[in-house]
């Protein structure tokens, strides 16, 4: 039987890096777009659907999420980022359409975007950290997608 060799598909270890930082964006793009797609109209249970989707990847691929977020930065990384601009591209919408049906404050919709990924990839670092135990994610995402909504202050 045949056997897969990296060496005849990819030019070098980079590369190959490259190609697991591509696939793995295009999954997460893949996977936020399937549950958005299935969460109806109600953008808080949108956005909650994709927030929990979000960390959910980020915690059952915890190396390949660093993988990703580290590759993109790398100089001459372009398809990488590519690779990457759905997704975000994808969160950017959510957060617009969240400011259009007045859930989400206004404000530079991009700036917004930031805080939310952020705080997606905090709480995956702390479970994924082993800072905070992963029976708790559940409750993380939807305590943080509260706060995001209603903002810092008293419900």
């Amino acid at each position: 039987m045949p056997c897969w060799a990296p060496r005849r598909h990819v030019r070098d270890r980079q590369a190959l890096l490259d190609a697991l930082a591509i696939t793995g964006f295009e999954r997460l793009e893949s996977q936020v777009r399937r549950t958005l797609d299935g969460a109806g109209e109600d953008f808080p249970a949108r956005l909650r659907a994709a927030v929990n989707t979000f960390v959910r990847f980020a915690t059952d691929n915890a190396a390949l999420l660093e993988l990703m977020f580290s590759s993109k930065h790398r100089e001459g990384a372009e398809d990488v980022r590519a690779a990457a601009e759905p997704g975000f591209a994808l969160m950017f919408g959510l957060i617009t359409q969240g400011q259009e049906s007045g859930d989400v404050a206004s404000g530079d919709p991009e700036r917004v975007s930031i805080v939310l990924v952020a705080t997606m990839q905090g709480i995956a670092t702390l479970i994924n950290g082993d800072m905070v135990d992963v029976s708790l994610l559940d409750e993380l995402t939807d305590r943080a997608t509260d706060q995001f909504l209603r903002g810092a202050g008293p419900a």
